[in-house]
């Protein structure tokens, strides 16, 4: 599998505010983006996979949805997310 919890300990532990915070804005917007950038590559190789699509919109639009909530929340927080995983806004 491509993403074990080895990997996902990482995520947490880089963007969260520790290894086992699994709930913060911070941490699920990058696991999003993890996910997203695997689905975007198999969605190259794989272009009539419209399940596959399917779900990559919807983790477009949870990763947006929990974007804003972190901006009308907390704008810092926001921004340091934003630069740390490069996207753009």
């Amino acid at each position: 599998m491509y993403l074990d919890q080895a990997k996902k300990q990482e995520i947490f532990g880089q963007y969260g505010k520790s290894n086992t915070d699994t709930g913060s804005a911070e941490s699920q917007i990058a696991l999003f983006s993890y996910r997203i950038s695997h689905l975007t590559e198999h969605m190259k190789a794989n272009r009539k996979d419209y399940s596959t699509e399917r779900a990559l919109t919807m983790l477009v639009g949870k990763r947006r949805a929990l974007l804003s909530y972190l901006k009308n929340r907390d704008i810092n927080r926001y921004r340091a997310i934003i630069k740390a995983l490069g996207l753009r806004k």
